[in-house]
């Protein structure tokens, strides 16, 4: 009815040849690649990939604000003060298929052209309108609505409430950082070396990379290099995941050691998946790299590198001698060479490792004031109940399985109260000055989030037990404000 009534106005005063002030489109300012949550003037409510979608066509609506990364949007600069408006979450941009007023707005893949260009135009109070290139038309929610949900559509731009938008900006202040850290970065290893952050993810083809930055908050927009390429390997190419590098003591001194997973081809659980690992000419993580060992020859993932005393030992998962996907340890003569037989660490032998599939997987390793543990994935990737254990060497000895004693309950699992769910597959850094310790994570940001590309890596401090063991606390919520570790 308001916009009736509107229209009558305008039409009535055309008609006796009043001018219609209708504001100037000037240039509101935003920061190019910085998250914004777009907050409805009307509505009070935000821009919202509606039902976490992540394909192409899918609704853009509003929704009561919670920063998740579906209500997070970047503005690409397209040049001319035009941007596309980048969902944090898929991917994907800000699209409007039509001219037609109350066409659904959508997201698709970018192709920046101008039904996918928007300008900033100002509004009282620091609102803006998101004026579209192809059509002429403002962004608004549909017939005022107020309700979650609401379709979000276009309209002649007449600077109602409806078309206005607070952009609430998330970038991370000085000494500050948010998550995620990395989108679309499954099975994260972060080190701190010499004054920088090394992150490296599963990249799922033929490519190891690694990104870099002098801070935590850095990452998110650092570019990935690739610092070795699979392709022609006869037993290493492709489907590359789960990359570790550690700085070990070799015979030429110390070099990174980049352990990984690889097959040949990229179907997701094909039986050729095999451990592998690099060496580097120097002591630089980002290599240069060179082959240097296939480590088994049957289907094993996730491998690490524990050390107790002088001795070290491979850890990884395979298929456990039929007691499910089990978690195994072997002796290392040396970085990349085997020796001795594979033993079983740990199987899911209890209820919550085995909700989704019975999984032990990702064996981590941790150490606090003298205490030797294992930090371990556990259920299966693909369900939200993802979890973490615990394994704590009470013996001696790291080959015997009677040695380890594992904890009767998990030690990091999901949180629906901050809609991160499967949070696994884990490492540990410490804060630049070396005060604080830290955990690395993938999750996915939705309970229907599959085991893929799309879970992203976050990264948040955690404390100790009196025990000796960690506390790693809940899984925090995407977008939320962290102080950044001590020492940056």
């Amino acid at each position: 009815m308001r916009r009736i009534l509107l229209i009558g106005v305008v039409t009535m005063l055309a008609a006796v040849g009043t001018a219609i002030a209708v504001p100037a489109a000037e240039a509101a300012t935003v920061q190019p690649n910085v998250p914004y949550v777009l907050v409805n003037r009307n509505s009070g409510k935000a821009l919202d990939v509606y039902n976490l979608a992540t394909t192409d066509g899918a609704a853009i609506n509003q929704y009561a604000r919670n920063d998740g990364a579906w209500q997070q949007w970047r503005f690409l600069d397209s040049g001319g003060g035009w941007y596309r408006v980048q969902s944090v979450h898929s991917g994907k941009v800000l699209d409007l298929p039509s001219s037609t007023d109350g066409i659904q707005l959508v997201q698709n893949a970018d192709r920046n052209d101008a039904r996918q260009q928007f300008r900033l135009a100002d509004s009282a109070g620091g609102y803006a309108r998101l004026i579209n290139r192809s059509s002429g038309k403002a962004v608004e929610v549909w017939q005022w609505s107020t309700a979650d949900g609401a379709m979000v559509s276009q309209y002649q731009d007449l600077d109602g409430a409806n078309q206005q938008w607070q952009l609430i900006s998330l970038a991370a202040t000085a000494g500050s950082f948010t998550n995620p850290i990395k989108r679309n970065g499954p099975d994260p290893w972060l080190q701190y070396h010499n004054g920088f952050y090394y992150l490296a993810t599963t990249t799922w083809n033929s490519t190891v990379t690694m990104r870099r930055s002098s801070t935590l908050a850095g990452l998110a927009t650092a570019a990935d290099t690739t610092v070795f390429n699979l392709a022609g390997r006869a037993n290493g190419c492709c489907n590359m995941w789960a990359p570790e590098f550690h700085l070990l003591n070799g015979p030429n001194g110390n070099r990174w050691y980049l352990y990984y997973v690889a097959g040949q081809n990229v179907s997701d659980y094909n039986p050729t998946q095999r451990l592998h690992v690099l060496e580097s000419a120097g002591t630089d993580p980002m290599g240069p790299y060179t082959f240097k060992a296939d480590l088994g020859t049957d289907w094993q993932l996730d491998a690490s590198v524990l050390k107790v005393g002088s001795s070290l030992y491979l850890m990884g998962t395979y298929g456990g001698d039929g007691a499910g996907q089990s978690n195994f340890i072997q002796r290392l003569s040396n970085p990349w060479t085997l020796t001795g037989s594979r033993v079983r660490l740990s199987s899911p032998t209890l209820s919550w490792e085995r909700q989704t599939g019975a999984v032990n997987e990702g064996p981590e390793p941790l150490y606090h004031n003298g205490k030797v543990m294992v930090v371990y994935s556990a259920s299966a990737c693909w369900g939200p109940d993802y979890k973490l254990g615990l394994l704590t060497l009470t013996g001696s000895d790291p080959m015997n399985p009677a040695h380890w004693t594992k904890k009767s309950t998990p030690v990091f699992q999901r949180s629906d109260a901050n809609s991160v769910y499967a949070p696994g597959h884990n490492g540990f850094f410490k804060s630049p000055d070396g005060t604080e310790d830290w955990i690395v994570y993938h999750a996915n940001d939705s309970a229907s989030g599959g085991c893929d590309m799309n879970r992203s890596t976050r990264a948040q401090k955690f404390t100790w037990n009196a025990d000796g063991t960690p506390n790693f606390g809940a899984p925090v919520r995407l977008g939320a404000t962290l102080p950044a570790p001590s020492g940056e």
